[in-house]
């Protein structure tokens, strides 16, 4: 396990590109000026020694050196030591709805992105609970099982999209099924599941799976409504490029709308409660509470307790490579000039 203390310093590698380019506008110029004054072989004569191979190589070596220095500066840690913790909370798994519904640009600047956006600080909110991500369309697949860590999963979360699934449609009983495996059944933990979608469905069922989730497995559900009621279509872009909408068999705008009585159904059959998702703040706050108001149930967690710092390798590679830019002269040198390994006419 790696970790970057300090990313900012990132941006010092900017300037590699700043040297190379004035390295480029000089050489550039310098050709053009020496043609004013010689010719190629005239030059040749009067700066025998000079070689382009080494002003490369100085400029490479440089650069190798500001990298070096950067990442240095950035302070890379490796995790040298793996312990076992004990922590209290609730296990959490979010379901996403990436059916091409959710294209629709009804809610700001869709509602994929605003599912995201909504996770993430729901995320960013958490103590100590363990999340778990899933991927529904017609049919559910795991993105990530139980885990507590938080900066994964937002990873994932970003990750995901509307192609990542073959089958399309909106099947929310195939997220809740597959939610089930999630939760181990010798931890006695609180257990929520939390959907997030526009509530269109085309499983079927999904209230009757959800009452059962509830009952047997002591699973809550949650969830958030993302759309609008009065809807909006679906667009269909190539490169973030408008094509068109998308349209039904009789070559009409397909309009999507938020179903909230159908979300509202499936909170109420599982314990749980449904939330517009208009507002992230007020999303965010309703569900921190409920978390909050939960009885938290002890579990082990295995993470990294003891980082080493690396910088110095880095450190030392980076005065390295500046001595040898120093020592590194631009003209040939005696012994590869006789060796003539780069067909250099003397």
């Amino acid at each position: 396990m790696y970790l970057l203390e300090e990313k900012i310093w990132f941006w010092a590698l900017v300037i590699i590109p700043v040297v190379l380019l004035l390295f480029l506008v000089l050489q550039f110029w310098r050709k053009r000026t020496q043609k004013k004054f010689a010719d190629k072989q005239l030059l040749k004569r009067l700066s025998p020694n000079q070689s382009f191979f080494k002003s490369v190589l100085k400029i490479i070596v440089l650069c190798l050196a500001f990298a070096c220095l950067a990442i240095a500066l950035v302070n890379p840690k490796i995790g040298s030591k793996l312990e076992t913790v004990k922590r209290e909370g609730v296990d959490i798994v979010f379901a996403v709805d990436v059916s091409k519904s959710m294209l629709a640009e009804d809610i700001a600047p869709n509602r994929l992105e605003k599912t995201k956006q909504l996770v993430t600080q729901i995320i960013n909110n958490l103590a100590s609970d363990r999340v778990g991500i899933i991927a529904y369309a017609g049919k559910a697949f795991p993105q990530l099982p139980i885990t507590t860590d938080y900066g994964a999963a937002k990873m994932f979360l970003q990750n995901m999209n509307t192609d990542m699934l073959s089958s399309q449609g909106t099947a929310i009983n195939e997220a809740i099924k597959l939610a089930k495996t999630y939760f181990n059944d010798e931890e006695q933990t609180n257990r929520v599941l939390i959907i997030i979608s526009d509530g269109e469905d085309h499983g079927g069922g999904s209230d009757n799976v959800a009452e059962e989730a509830f009952e047997e497995h002591g699973i809550r559900i949650f969830t958030i409504g993302v759309g609008d009621v009065k809807g909006g279509p679906i667009p269909i872009k190539k490169n973030g490029i408008l094509l068109h909408y998308k349209k039904d068999t009789k070559g009409e705008t397909v309009i999507t709308r938020l179903d909230e009585r159908f979300l509202k159904k499936i909170a109420e059959e599982a314990g749980g409660i449904y939330v517009n998702g208009q507002n992230t703040s007020v999303v965010v706050e309703r569900i921190r509470d409920i978390l909050n108001g939960m009885e938290k149930t002890e579990f082990e967690s295995k993470q990294f307790s003891d980082y080493k710092d690396q910088f110095q390798w880095f450190l030392g590679f980076g005065i390295l490579f500046l001595l040898l830019d120093i020592f590194l002269l631009e003209r040939k040198t005696a012994w590869l000039k006789k060796l003539n390994l780069f067909n250099e006419n003397f």
